[in-house]
């Protein structure tokens, strides 16, 4: 089950919304029912799911829809027509006062503006929304400090926003939703405001927190190095319609359209693929204990390799042994591996930025290891692999 929904989901902005519904699913554009009925077209037809823990990027141009979209979420605004699930209830259903606890326990959202009030001092916005939720006081500002302290702002609580530079207001708007403990964050263009090089940091500041935390984020914007760095996931949306679901890679890689090739054809294609997804499996290793310097050599030659990584029973990585090594431990008559096996290797997790991996595998005598967070083996990169898959997706 999808922590959130969407499905057939449609907001028109006009005295009669309702009768616009049909002549969107007829196949009018946006521009046809601004023509024809002078509504406008907020979301036409969405669906999509976030699943628990995840981060979705929905963006796209001004007036693409999105920001609409994030707010029919949590009856911000209300959709037209459609259903939006959070664990599996109708938020479209929902009453007044239903809606209200949604909010208070599940949501936390976290605006553009920074929306803080500035009578208010830090952790007095912090703990704004537990005040509305009727939290008394000691609770309240005791989780307000934990959350302040989460984002970095501990020591500044007793401040007011006017204070604060913009990076560190938003913080507190991060912390106020933080506070909430909500399962979910919605983020409208949360980082839009700030500048280039505080915005970076926010970005970082909110990966480094999802790591501990694992809310489930959906995230707007309409920058897409923002959206490439922080969705798992990204929704492209234009004139209300999603014209594309998937990965960072599956949209540079796979445009769905003239209009998404055309959203993406600047981007740096080494920035989003990763380790994972030029490497190949390794047609051979050898296993320490077991294999001696005749079975790695035996190995090698079957399989046309010049080295050999060399494996626990555990599946970790010991290390890696080249076949001239292996001729001297059998010249020497040496039955293991012990005395020729190079441990100290070069490896690198299967999310590395293929960027990063020409650098590391400058004067690399052995192909590159991929190994996960306990150093098993996940595969292996040879420099012609990787050339060639930053080619064949068209990064020159």
């Amino acid at each position: 089950m999808a922590k959130i929904a969407v499905k057939n989901l449609y907001k028109i902005f006009g005295p009669n919304p309702k009768k616009v519904v049909p002549m969107l699913e007829d196949g009018a554009t946006k521009a046809d029912v601004k023509e024809k009925t002078g509504h406008g077209v907020g979301v036409n037809n969405a669906s999509f799911e976030v699943e628990e823990g995840e981060i979705v990027v929905i963006m796209g141009l001004s007036g693409s829809g999105k920001s609409t979209l994030v707010r029919c979420i949590n009856r911000l605004i209300e959709p037209t027509s459609g259903s939006v699930f959070i664990d599996d209830v109708d938020v479209t259903k929902l009453s007044s006062d239903e809606l209200r606890q949604l909010r208070l326990q599940k949501l936390g959202m976290v605006f553009q503006n920074f929306a803080l009030f500035p009578h208010r001092t830090v952790a007095e916005n912090t703990e704004y929304g537990l005040e509305i939720a009727g939290i008394e006081h000691d609770e309240r500002r005791s989780r307000a400090m934990v959350a302040l302290e989460q984002v970095g702002l501990k020591g500044w609580e007793d401040s007011y926003p006017t204070q604060l530079s913009g990076g560190m207001q938003q913080r507190v708007g991060l912390a106020r939703a933080l506070a909430l403990n909500a399962d979910i964050l919605l983020m409208d263009e949360a980082f839009s405001a700030l500048d280039p090089l505080i915005r970076s940091d926010m970005q970082d500041e909110l990966l480094s927190l999802q790591d501990e935390m694992q809310k489930t984020i959906v995230f707007i914007s309409h920058d897409l190095d923002e959206a490439l760095k922080l969705g798992d996931r990204i929704v492209l949306m234009k004139d209300g319609e999603i014209v594309q679901i998937g990965t960072a890679e599956d949209i540079l890689t796979d445009p769905a359209d003239e209009y998404v090739r055309r959203f993406v054809e600047d981007v740096d294609i080494t920035k989003i693929l990763t380790a994972e997804s030029v490497m190949k499996k390794t047609e051979t290793v050898a296993w320490l204990g077991t294999d001696g310097p005749r079975a790695a050599l035996r190995k090698m030659k079957k399989n046309k390799i010049s080295s050999i990584f060399v494996l626990r029973k555990d599946r970790s990585l010991a290390g890696v042994i080249s076949a001239e090594e292996a001729v001297k431990l059998v010249q020497d008559g040496a039955r293991t591996l012990d005395g020729a096996l190079q441990e100290d290797i070069v490896t690198v997790q299967p999310d590395t930025p293929a960027a990063d991996l020409f650098q590391v595998m400058h004067n690399l005598p052995y192909p590159l290891a991929v190994v996960d967070e306990k150093k098993r083996l996940k595969g292996v990169i040879v420099r012609g692999l990787l050339l060639g898959a930053v080619a064949e997706r068209g990064a020159a």
